[in-house]
C-alpha cells in the first residue's frame, strides 16, 4: 500500500453506502489562528482534485484570513459508519475565481443568498437586517443566478502526511500513518 488517497476514496466509499449521515463529507478543519492558537470548524470537503482536498469559504471570515497568514492547516474526518478515522496535514492554496465560482454555483440557493448578505463571522447588531436583505436579494434575483461573492472562495489542501485509524473490535486498532517525503508516499504502521 503506497497511496492514500485511493486508500481514503475506497474507505469513503464504504461509509457513503452505510451512513444515514446528512454530510458525510464533513469535516473538522483545523487553521493556525491570527492570535497563534488553533483554530478547530468543520467544513464540507467538496471533493479531491489531483489528490487535494477542496474546501470552500468566506475569505473574509476568520478561516480565510487565518489561512491567508498561515497556509499550514490540517483536516480530520470521522466516519461512524465503519468507525473510521482519517487526519491529514497540510498546506492550503487558494484555487482560480472560476474554481470559486463553480462552488458558489453548486450551493443551494438559501447558503448562496447568506454568503452574500451576510460578512460571516463579524458580530450581529440586528438579525431583522439580515432577514430583511436576505429576502430583498432573494426577489431581486428570482429566477436568475446569483453572482458569486468576491469573498468567496475555494482552496486546495495538499496533503503531505494522512493517518488513517481503522477501529477493530480488538483493541489493537489498524493505525497506518502515510508520509509524502522526496516526491513519494512512505507508509508505516503505528502502534493502536
Amino acid at each position: 500500500m503506497k497511496e492514500p488517497i485511493s486508500l481514503f476514496r475506497q474507505l469513503y466509499e464504504k461509509e457513503l453506502k452505510l451512513t444515514p449521515v446528512k454530510i458525510p463529507s464533513a469535516c473538522c478543519f483545523t487553521s493556525v489562528g491570527l492570535d497563534g492558537f488553533p483554530n478547530s470548524r468543520f467544513v464540507s470537503c467538496k471533493e479531491i482534485i489531483d489528490n487535494r482536498f477542496i474546501i470552500t469559504g468566506s475569505k473574509t471570515a476568520r478561516k480565510g484570513r487565518e489561512v491567508e497568514e498561515n497556509n499550514k492547516v490540517s483536516l480530520a474526518f470521522w466516519w461512524t459508519s465503519t468507525n473510521v478515522q482519517v487526519r491529514i496535514q497540510g498546506v492550503i492554496e487558494e484555487l482560480d475565481t472560476f474554481s470559486s465560482h463553480r462552488y458558489f454555483q453548486e450551493r443551494n440557493r438559501e447558503s448562496q443568498v447568506v454568503s452574500i448578505v451576510s460578512a460571516q463571522g463579524e458580530d450581529l447588531i440586528n438579525l431583522s437586517e439580515l432577514e430583511v436583505a436576505y429576502t430583498a436579494l432573494l426577489q431581486q434575483y428570482e429566477g436568475k443566478a446569483l453572482p458569486t461573492p468576491t469573498s468567496f472562495a475555494a482552496w486546495a489542501v495538499q496533503p503531505f502526511r494522512i493517518e488513517f485509524l481503522l477501529f477493530s473490535e480488538a483493541r489493537f486498532h489498524e493505525r497506518i500513518l502515510f508520509e509524502y517525503k522526496n516526491g513519494e508516499w512512505n507508509n508505516r504502521a503505528l502502534k493502536p
